[in-house]
């Protein structure tokens, strides 16, 4: 199935007209951007860390495929059945036969915006699979069959009534938009789905090369009932999230905390390293890791693109891009959105099934400004146009225009006839020129009353 990306233009005017969506969406991001600002302020040495945490990003990517290895190798000494995906399709087949093998029904999920990318809960509830979200935004959008529209928060695009309206109809619950009554019910129907899992399934925010274990970060402590509870642990992890050593982790963990929602720190950080000891009380019997790569090694052909590797998924340059603010997550089309997604949906999906992504940017700047791991977001926007250019084949029409506009500059005699004429039509044409398509975002400048060459001639011998 193509993703909506490819009709990003057609689907801009439906979104742009929904006002409580923008709202809540300018509302919640506008609190993270006060939070980020705020929390940032107490570390006077921040553009320090978020030097080095470039370095070492940039360290692991340039040599991502022996850090792999190593890493695979490391999580292997621990107990850890470690797979290697190419694709989507792949990923998800391998999950489907972990979960034959151990005769799996139902499957207890943590976030990840990974599987949202390879379709893992479409596939697996399709092959018969019962898979539930545990994450409160999550599972809000699962109970709406609707997907998130923000990396840190997935629902902040509803409002707390319109959940509260959900939940009843649903959930069969009287109507409340109180919070903790709506936290609360959520919890109660989870619980229950935690104790009879089989399988937990859950994304990585970092993998640790020296090691092999993984770490995961959250907020509501689900991802941490989801590798203690079942009796099977599943990983998916993309292929750049690793970092050299437990040491390191204590740089990221600041900087993502800080950057997504403005914390010190989230309020789980869990480091798994495989199955539970003899000795220990919970955790699973097996744990697996699918290495998912799905175009990402694509990135390192391309020494500008190789940067976007580098992200941590903090979700910052969403909330401070205006363009996102004003459009909202839904519109990009598909699970990566504002600035990062702009950037990588046209390698992931392809040139021309994102061609239009790049250019909803008006390249403030502020996103790469606020990236924790200094990727320059704006720079690489550009980037990506300037290859979406050379891909695509230009109009007739557009080749027939740059041809002849060409032909004019060219020719200083042609020129000066093309200014008069226009000159001219500029007087007769109520409202200016309007060319179709071009005009319906831009006004097309109005020609000065005189020519350079006119005033000059006038002017040049005045002292």
């Amino acid at each position: 199935m193509i993703p909506k990306t490819k009709i990003f233009k057609k689907e801009l005017p439906r979104h742009l007209q929904n006002k409580t969506v923008l709202k809540n969406i300018q509302r919640a991001s506008e609190i993270a951007v006060n939070k980020r600002n705020k929390s940032v302020a107490e570390l006077p040495d921040w553009e320090e860390m978020r030097e080095k945490a470039y370095q070492i990003k940039r360290s692991v990517i340039d040599n991502l495929h022996k850090n792999l290895e190593k890493f695979e190798t490391n999580a292997r000494k621990n107990g850890v059945e470690v797979l290697r995906a190419k694709n989507a399709e792949e990923a998800n087949s391998l999950a489907e036969e972990i979960a034959k093998q151990h005769n799996v029904s139902l499957i207890a999920k943590a976030k990840s915006m990974l599987s949202e990318e390879i379709g893992f809960n479409d596939y697996l509830i399709g092959k018969g699979y019962e898979v539930v979200e545990t994450d409160l935004g999550e599972y809000i959008l699962q109970l709406a069959n609707e997907s998130p529209s923000h990396l840190v928060g997935p629902a902040i695009h509803k409002s707390r009534q319109e959940i509260a309206q959900l939940f009843t109809e649903k959930l069969g619950i009287p109507y409340s938009d109180d919070p903790q009554t709506l936290t609360l019910t959520a919890r109660n129907i989870l619980r229950e789905k935690f104790l009879k899992a089989d399988m937990g399934v859950t994304g990585a925010n970092f993998g640790i090369i020296e090691n092999g274990a993984i770490a995961i970060v959250e907020n509501e402590g689900n991802a941490r009932m989801c590798y203690t509870l079942p009796k099977i642990h599943l990983a998916l992890i993309g292929i750049e999230r690793l970092i050299p050593r437990v040491e390191d982790l204590a740089l990221y963990l600041t900087l993502l905390s800080r950057s997504g929602n403005g914390q010190k720190l989230t309020s789980y950080v869990s480091m798994l390293t495989g199955p539970r000891l003899p000795d220990a009380y919970d955790g699973p019997e097996k744990s697996y890791y699918i290495l998912i790569d799905n175009k990402r090694s694509t990135f390192l052909e391309d020494e500008n693109l190789k940067q976007a590797l580098y992200c941590i998924r903090c979700s910052a340059c969403y909330n401070v891009c205006p363009v996102y603010r004003n459009i909202g997550g839904h519109a990009y089309g598909w699970v990566y959105q504002g600035p990062i997604g702009a950037v990588i949906n046209p390698q992931l999906l392809g040139l021309e099934n994102a061609k239009d992504l790049p250019f909803a940017s008006s390249l403030c700047g502020a996103c790469t400004d606020v990236c924790p791991v200094k990727i320059p977001l704006h720079h690489l926007l550009l980037y990506q146009r300037s290859r979406i250019i050379s891909h695509l084949k230009p109009s007739r029409m557009e080749k027939v225009v740059f041809k002849g506009f060409a032909a004019v500059n060219k020719s200083p005699a042609k020129f000066q006839r093309a200014g008069k004429i226009g000159r001219m039509l500029q007087k007769i044409i109520p409202g200016g020129f309007y060319f179709p398509g071009w005009s319906k975002s831009r006004q097309f400048p109005k020609l000065a009353d005189k020519s350079f060459r006119e005033w000059w001639k006038n002017n040049s011998n005045q002292d």
